[in-house]
């Protein structure tokens, strides 16, 4: 997968990261945070700036001991909220943390790392079948019957203009 944009939910307001499959038609919306998606966004931009900020801090310290971070994993959606794997090698020797898919996104950009999401999360929560009720209720959308042709028509019809940053 892919950072393919960020843009607005119309109803709530929040930030989306739309991931998207890099050889598939398939991708996963995101509901984030504001700051997570200024953190995402001044990636996307290449802003740089005079202090590290909170995600480039927390890369600065993996590099600093020496740690590489191959991948990110989105891993599943739970009670409304999507869970996350950081998988960090050192010496050898490979470890997986906990982490907002958002935070794992930020730090996944700055280090290059590999953006993956369960196989099975997509195909319930993407374009690879219809929306879960979790998801449903996350995104705002009520509509048991969306299906894949329903999704992908909300993203072709996004305002331009509501995307913030596109890759």
């Amino acid at each position: 997968m892919y950072v393919h944009a960020i843009t607005i939910d119309p109803s709530s307001k929040s930030p989306i990261l739309i991931l998207k499959e890099k050889d598939g038609p398939r991708s996963l919306p995101v509901w984030i945070g504001l700051l997570e998606a200024t953190a995402i966004a001044t990636r996307m931009e290449k802003l740089e700036f005079a202090r590290p900020m909170t995600h480039d801090l927390a890369v600065n310290m993996l590099k600093a001991m020496d740690i590489n971070m191959p991948l990110i994993e989105i891993t599943d959606i739970r009670d409304n909220t999507y869970y996350a794997r950081i998988t960090l090698e050192s010496a050898g020797k490979k470890t997986t943390v906990d982490a907002r898919p958002s935070d794992a996104v930020a730090l996944a950009l700055r280090t290059g790392a590999e953006i993956m999401v369960n196989e099975e999360l997509l195909e319930h929560t993407g374009d690879g079948g219809s929306l879960s009720a979790e998801h449903r209720v996350v995104s705002g959308h009520d509509d048991n019957t969306q299906t894949q042709e329903q999704w992908q028509k909300i993203l072709e019809e996004l305002d331009p203009d509501s995307i913030k940053y596109k890759i």
